[in-house]
Parts: structure tokens; sequence; C-alpha cells
């Protein structure tokens, strides 16, 4: 207002210090903000000196008196000092920035901006703040106050002391302080309403220990770190704080190390903060053993932490220790929370779901989702894909030490063959399927996750593929062969679906182990068969496939096991085929259909048509190659033939995109493009990516020959994506060059 009325009267601060006698530096300070209550005198002067008369000079002399009364009762008086920042803070440049936008942020009618973050303990929340409001005090010239919550303590500070000690900060004496919650929260508002004032409430325990300590509308601003996602909290701005970066988590050791005499090499301190999981606690703990013992280097310590069993151990330092960060949020869950975070650390994979969490848990799937809800609140858990959680490494460690301390050998072990006995049945469930032989009644079972459709039993092989084959791999290494060969058996027809994944050679050598246990030459035949698959698709290793489709058909011609004497010859035929050795590939194709047939599996017969039809077509018979792919065609599009719904439906795509490539070859272009055209949008709604690739690289050269060049550039393009997606790089980047030199 002072200034205001100084511009209206059009004098400089100069000018109005002559005619009033009161100082340039008195009035500046006075127009910024930084005196709010000057003597009554003073501001008689000034009114004189402006000529100021009415409403005009009573306004200003009312200010000044409610100025001086604030100033009577509430001067700062040195509790709440923000804690010392740390020198060698790295990172986190995006959440300073997100911090600093207090300064800048528009607030609401009546709510001053509020920013909350929250993360797992270790993750550096309070070093975080603390140095963000160290950059801020400038910007905050009445004051920025620290108070520590004790959220994660047995009692954390009740929300009326906690207004007393920031009131009494604020300089409010003990006689002025109101002594209910209402009272107080209305009278520190009403404060902070004027003030440029930075709160920061470190190690909130709840929402309702919070609400009363937010400010309202007006000056004060409020930061709130917290383990809790204290979700009920309206009105704030949310980070929620990750770990370091491997960059980052790597710069932060470095920089505690930097003025070590001793020199630490760049790889051991990278392994060293991968090994810390990039949390900021264990990085601070890691250099500060460091720099306490000079003798050591980022390698020895990097060698003792290799270890998992000593890893929590090791990461201690006088009063800092992991366990005990992680120790006090495990403090603050229900028993029955408690029991389900240590029995999931015996989870094999990396993620889980409800499903798995209540069978180790030992608990509904209601009592499962609660369970969870409260540790990703705690940070103890994070959330992953959707429906799905994660383990920090570090916590996951922790986990397992409280499994170990709290419940005996024998109850883990169990534990551990309920839930590999649970995961094998489900996977096997699923895989079942895809399978033609296998009926409704057989998809489901007592006790097991819900899986009504292929699309869920899909989602969830890939979803919980760690802990499937974590499963498998137990149950093989304790001699439970029949449960492993069952679950290899149900992958046959869904590893169709999902070719690439990296896993399937150990499921079918487990398969085939289990088999040999059993005495049972002809389901080993089976999976000796699907091993001859893994290196004939996936992994293109020729004469490994020869190899085993050789082992297969001895154990199946000694067995009897026609279907895989069959089956043998048609995996042989598709390595024969690709070593060039066309004569006999057609020789073992043409004897699979023949046997396939004459045993009426229609299923299988259609894929050595097929295949015999790729024999002809490398073989330059292209009329004779089409004239396969469409008998094959008639099977798959006639409901009388046998042919099953599901194996229909997978082959139909294929089928379809042969058939084009055949047109193709013999001249007919543009009936091919509508064929391969047609075939790739079936193959993307089936999720069919390697032939769908195959098949838009295809498209996109009969396009660049009949000079459709923009369209032949998109499929280029779309095909360099789907390789990608599938892991082949080479042929990714071939059709990549391709989309660009398209004429």
């Amino acid at each position: 207002m002072l200034r205001r009325h100084r511009h209206a009267a059009r004098l400089t601060l100069e000018r109005l210090a002559e005619a009033s006698g009161v100082s340039a530096r008195t009035l500046s300070d006075m127009e910024r903000g930084h005196s709010r209550g000057p003597q009554h005198r003073t501001v008689t002067a000034l009114a004189d000196a402006l000529g100021l008369t009415g409403p005009d000079r009573r306004q200003l002399v009312e200010l000044a008196r409610e100025g001086r009364l604030r100033d009577h009762w509430a001067r700062p008086t040195g509790l709440c000092e923000l804690p010392r920042s740390v020198d060698d803070f790295t990172g986190r440049t995006a959440e300073l920035a997100w911090i600093g936008e207090l300064v800048r942020a528009e607030d609401a009618p009546g709510a001053a901006d509020v920013r909350l973050v929250t993360g797992s303990a270790g993750l550096g929340k309070t070093t975080l703040t603390v140095r963000a409001a160290h950059a801020l005090r400038p910007d905050f010239p009445d004051g920025v106050f620290f108070l520590d919550l004790f959220g994660m303590s047995s009692r954390p500070l009740p929300a009326d002391e906690a207004l007393g000690t920031l009131l009494r900060a604020l300089g409010v004496t003990d006689q002025r302080i109101p002594g209910d919650v209402a009272g107080r929260a209305s009278l520190y508002r009403s404060l902070l309403r004027a003030r440029r004032v930075l709160i920061v409430l470190d190690n909130a325990a709840s929402e309702e220990q919070v609400r009363p300590l937010l400010p309202g509308g007006g000056a004060g601003k409020a930061l709130v770190t917290s383990r809790r996602l204290l979700a009920g909290l309206e009105g704030v701005r949310r980070l929620g704080l990750g770990p370091l970066p491997p960059l980052e988590a790597a710069g932060l050791l470095a920089g505690i190390l930097k003025d070590r005499g001793t020199s630490d090499d760049g790889p051991a301190v990278r392994q060293l903060a991968q090994m810390c999981g990039g949390l900021p606690l264990a990085l601070r703990i890691a250099g500060n053993r460091l720099v306490s013992r000079p003798g050591w280097n980022a390698a020895d310590l990097a060698a003792r932490l290799t270890n998992e069993e000593r890893r929590l151990d090791q990461l201690s330092a006088g009063d800092l220790r992991i366990a005990t960060a992680f120790g006090l949020s495990y403090e603050q869950l229900a028993d029955s929370t408690r029991r389900v975070f240590r029995r999931l650390a015996l989870v094999p994979g990396r993620t889980f779901d409800a499903a798995l969490a209540a069978v180790v848990g030992g608990t509904s799937i209601e009592g499962a989702w609660d369970a969870l809800d409260e540790l990703v609140d705690l940070g103890l858990l994070q959330d992953s894909a959707p429906g799905r959680h994660r383990f920090h490494d570090l916590v996951r460690l922790f986990a397992r030490d409280r499994l170990r301390e709290e419940e005996p050998e024998a109850e883990r072990d169990a534990l551990t063959v309920t839930m590999t006995s649970w995961l094998l049945r489900t996977a096997t469930t699923a895989g079942r399927w895809f399978e033609p032989a296998y009926g409704p009644s057989d998809r489901s079972g007592p006790g097991l996750a819900a899986l009504s459709s292929p699309e869920e039993a899909d989602h969830w092989l890939r979803a919980n593929v760690d802990n499937w084959l974590g499963a498998l791999r137990h149950g093989a290494g304790t001699g439970r062969f029949a449960a492993v060969l069952d679950c290899a058996e149900s992958m046959h027809w869904f590893s169709d679906r999902w070719m690439h994944a990296p896993h399937w050679h150990e499921v079918f050598t487990l398969g085939a182990e289990a088999a040999a246990a059993l005495d049972d030459p002809a389901r080993q035949a089976g999976q000796l068969n699907l091993l001859a698959w893994v290196h004939l698709v996936p992994r293109e290793e020729l004469e490994a496939t020869l190899r085993h489709t050789a082992q297969a058909m001895d154990l199946a011609t000694r067995s009897g096991a026609t279907a895989q004497v069959a089956l043998a010859h048609h995996q042989a035929g598709g390595a024969l085929r690709r070593l060039g050795r066309l004569d006999e590939a057609i020789a073992s194709e043409t004897r699979a259909a023949e046997i396939f047939k004459a045993e009426g599996d229609i299923d299988r017969y259609c894929h050595c048509l097929g295949a015999l039809g790729t024999c002809l077509r490398d073989a330059g018979q292209h009329a004779e190659a089409l004239e396969r792919y469409l008998a094959l065609w008639a099977l798959l599009e006639d409901d009388r033939s046998g042919v099953t719904p599901g194996v229909a439906a997978f082959t139909r795509p294929i089928a379809l995109a042969r058939v084009g490539e055949c047109l193709g070859l013999l001249g007919h272009r543009a009936e091919a493009i509508v064929k391969l055209t047609e075939a790739i949008g079936l193959m993307e709604r089936a999720q069919m990516p390697a032939p769908q690739a195959r098949t838009l690289e295809t498209l996109a050269a009969l396009l660049a020959g009949e000079e459709r060049t923009g369209e032949s550039r998109r499929a280029y393009a779309r095909a360099a994506e789907v390789y990608e997606a599938v892991g082949d790089a080479e042929a990714s980047g071939r059709c990549r060059a391709l989309a660009d030199v398209t004429p």
C-alpha cells in the first residue's frame, strides 16, 4: 500500500525519505514486506509527506498497528530450525525443480500450495526436502521451519503438540496459545496467511496428524514427507520418490568418496551402487564405511555385498543401518500383514499378484489385497504392472531375514511346497486352455487362479512366467517329476503363441529330464520333439534340432508312440528345409502328414500341410506349394473337417499369408497384396508378432513392386517396429533402412 501511494504521488524513495524524515532503507524494508509494523510516529510522518487524508490515511495507520500487534507476540524464536544439508547431494534435479514450483504456483482461494513427498525407507525424502528448503530460503523471508512428526515411532507427535511447537517457533507466547487443536490450528493459519513462511513437516504418520498443520490461503506454504501415501489428504500435490538411477547412484557414491586418499575405480563404484539398489541411505552407509576405513576400497566392499545372506548386515555404519530403517516400517504393520510381507520373500519371481500373495500368506484374496495395500502405503512394496507388486531388492532381503527369524524352518519348507504346487497346477491349467484335447472341465481347479478364457490364461502365463518357471525348477530339484512333466507338456501349444520367449529351452529340458526320471520314453520323446522345435524356430540351431529329433524318433519307435514319430519327422523336415536339403525335407513332411492323417490328428496334419507347402515353395515349385496352402485353407474353413477351433484360429493367419506369398511369387501381385493385408490384420488381433513382421516385410516388397511407395515405406517401418519388439535387431535394421530408401 505504501508503494502504491508513493507511486500515486510520483515520488522516488529518496524524495519520500527527504520529505518524511524516514530513511530510504526503512522505506524499502516496508515496501518489500520486511518491516510490517512501523511505529505510529513513522506512519504519521509518511502520511503527512504523502498528503493522505480520510480513509487512505486511516487504512495505512491501521495496517501498521496490526503489524505491530503481530510483531509483539509473534517474533521468531529460533525453534524448528532447518537441519543442515549435505555437501555431496547428487541428482534429483527434476524433483528439486518440482518442489521449487512452490514459489511460483498459483494457489486456489483458501488453499495454499502443499507439496507431499512419499516413498519407502532409505530413499532420501528428508535429505531432498531439506536441500530444497535451504535453496528456497530467500523466497521465504519470514522463515523456513522444520518439524519432525516422528511418524515411524511408537508415539507420533500429536497434532496439538505439533501446533504448539510451530506456534512457539513463529513467536507466539505460551499464554497466547489456545488449549484445543481447533483454536491452535486457526491461530496458526491466520499467522501463515500474512507471512511468507515455508513449513517443512517431516516423517508424517497420518492424514489426521497432518491436516491441522497445513496452511490455508495466503503466503505460507508447506512441504510434507511421509513413508505412507497419505491418500486421504485433499488438495495436495504429490511426488512419489523412487531409487536413484544408476548414473546418479554412482555419482552420489563417488561424491561421498571424493576426499579419500584411496582411489576407487569406476567399475567397482558402479557395482557397489548397483548392489545398493539406488537407495540413497544404503549408498550413504556404503560410502561412510569406506571413508572411515581408508584401507578398504570399493571393490572390497562390493565383494562383501555379493553374499546376499550378509548384505543387510554389511550395510551398516555407526548408528546407520538399512535394516533398522526397514524395521521401523515393519513395526507399523498389523500382525497379519507382517506375515504376508515376510512370506512373500519365498516368491521366486520379481512380481506377484494378490492370488499368489493369498497362497503364501495363508489368507483370503480379500485379506491379501488389504495386506498388499498396507505394504504399498508404507513403501515396503512397490506397484508394478496393474494388479501386480514387487519388492525393492534390499527390502526382499529384509523380508527374507524376518521370515527366517520369525517362522520355523519346517513351516517355511511347507509353505514353499504349497506355493510350488499351486504355481505348477495353475500354470498347467492355464497352458491347457490352448490344447485341443482338453475341455472346459479341465480348465479350473479348487484354489487356483480364476482363468475363465484363453485371454486370461495367456495373460497369467506371461505375467507370472518368473514364478511358474521358478516353481518348475524347484519341483525338478525336489523330485516332483510328475507335476513338472505335466506342466511342461501343457506348454506345447501355448509356446507357439510366445515362440521367442527365452525360457522354452529350460522348460522342455526339465520336462524331458522329468520323463526320463519317470522312465516314460513316449513322453520323453514328446519333450525332445519340443526341444527340437526350440532349436528350430526361436534359436535356428538346425543341427541341434536334428539331434533331438533323432533321439525322439528312437524313443518313440521303441515305445510305439506313433504320434511322436510323426512329430519328429515334422520337426526334422523343418530343419532339413532350412539346411537346403529340400528333397529330404519334402520326404519327412510327407511322411509326417501321412501318419497324422491316418491317426486322425487333423490339427497336426494341417501343420504338416503348411510345412510341406513351404518346402515346395523353397524348391521353386510355387504352383504346387499354392495347392498345399489352398488345401490347408479349405480344411481351416470347413467346420466339419475336425480341426479344433483354437488351432484353426491360430493357423488361419499363417496359411493366408503363405497363400499371399505364393500368389506374389506367381506374379499375381494385386491379389497377393489383398491376402497379405488380411493376414496381417488377423495376426495383429491374435498377437502373433513374429509371423506378422515377416508378412509385413513381404507385403512391403510387393507394394514397392507395384510402385505404391508410401504404402511400402509404411509397411517396412511397421515391420521394423514389430521385429524390434520380438528382439530381432538385424531384421529391424534391415526394414528400417528399406523404409528410408524405398524409391
